[in-house]
């Protein structure tokens, strides 16, 4: 996911931090971010796949996907999307 741009998606995750959130909670953030660039840049996942982040809007959970950059096409995912949905319905009132 180059140590160049991070793909938008992942950038979600931090606009889903408030600023009354603790300044701990921002810099975990921000690590995480350095972490994916760093993984990204080494081309640990290949040359055309890269790693990104979000944060599913339903099940509020953050999402690792492994992603062809070419393509856009998801390779691998964390949780796996039968999960998210299970989630969604379970958090239904």
């Amino acid at each position: 996911m180059e140590t160049g741009p991070i793909n938008p998606a992942a950038l979600s995750v931090t606009s889903a931090v408030s600023p009354t959130q603790p300044n701990e909670k921002m810099a975990e953030h921000r690590e995480l971010i350095s972490a994916v660039r760093a993984l990204n840049g080494a081309e640990v996942f290949g040359q055309n796949q890269e790693l990104t982040f979000s944060l599913d809007r339903d099940s509020r959970r953050t999402v690792l996907r492994i992603v062809d950059k070419k393509t856009g096409e998801v390779i691998a995912q964390l949780p796996p999307e039968h999960v998210l949905r299970l989630a969604k319905h379970l958090l239904k009132p």
